[in-house]
């Protein structure tokens, strides 16, 4: 996790998101990239009736919520005195990038050169984070995303629980979340009977990272796919885990968007950091 993308929004949840991001950078030295997330004036334009106004209005609106984003995320990294640099060292070091394209895209474009993403968990705040940036993250840059919560943790990566469903999708977590594992003191397999696609038992995974030096303990409660979330971070909460690694959207966004579903339960829940890839 040598490298880190931070999209960045003026709005108060970014603090929470950026003392995540440097809990990790502290892990690993890692470089600390920001830029500012701005709206797709085209997408909103075309749906007005006056679009030479409107659209001064946004561009005008998009140069100051990213002059907010640059100077929050500038103030950040200079009262942790975090060195501006891109060259590697012993301590993490930070970097801001002007003048990217607006849109979501981006983010999952220029994610695909980092080792994370670090993105708070998405709110209804229309400052950010939004649930369109999450998403660009997830599905297009085919790096691991880390999920925020609203209030800073205090560590990271001390105590992990892995959310196993026996899906592609938490395999790909599990793998891109092997640093964090590495360096674990505890982790802990969790399989919730009923939440479960066809695949590897929770001690067929166990026993393929002891192959690479880790312990991890086993559960299974019993439950149903409606019941998952909540026994996901009650369990969770239960251990003292600091980091929940979880393959996100098993099912369709579609199907869970109707009918709820565990990766919808964590983007509204969880107050511990979530490390997921699709």
């Amino acid at each position: 996790m040598k490298t880190i993308l931070v999209p960045t929004v003026p709005g108060a949840a970014m603090h929470a998101t950026l003392e995540t991001a440097l809990l990790v950078a502290r892990h690993f030295n890692s470089h600390i990239e920001g830029f500012a997330v701005r709206v797709a004036l085209p997408a909103v334009v075309a749906m007005d009736v006056a679009p030479s106004a409107s659209l001064a209005f946004f561009e005008e609106e998009n140069a100051a919520a990213a002059a907010r984003s640059h100077e929050l995320f500038e103030r950040f990294m200079q009262e942790h005195a975090i060195l501006r640099s891109r060259t590697p060292q012993d301590a993490p070091t930070f970097d801001w990038v002007d003048d990217l394209p607006e849109g979501d895209n981006i983010v999952g474009q220029r994610g695909r050169v980092f080792d994370l993403i670090v993105i708070g968990r998405p709110s209804d705040d229309p400052t950010g984070p939004f649930m369109s940036t999450f998403e660009a993250a997830l599905f297009e840059s085919g790096r691991p995303v880390l999920l925020a919560p609203p209030k800073p943790p205090a560590e990271i990566g001390r105590n992990i629980l892995i959310a196993w469903n026996c899906s592609t999708e938490q395999a790909r977590a599990t793998a891109f979340a092997m640093p964090f594992l590495k360096q674990a003191e505890t982790v802990t397999i969790l399989t919730v009977d009923g939440a479960t696609v066809a695949g590897p038992s929770g001690e067929e995974l166990a026993a393929n990272l002891a192959l690479h030096g880790l312990t991890a303990a086993t559960e299974t409660l019993s439950g149903d796919n409606r019941t998952a979330g909540p026994m996901i971070l009650e369990r969770a909460r239960a251990l003292g885990c600091d980091l929940i690694v979880k393959g996100a959207y098993t099912q369709s966004r579609l199907r869970q968007l109707i009918f709820g579903g565990t990766t919808r339960y964590l983007l509204a829940h969880a107050e511990l950091p979530v490390l997921t890839a699709h």
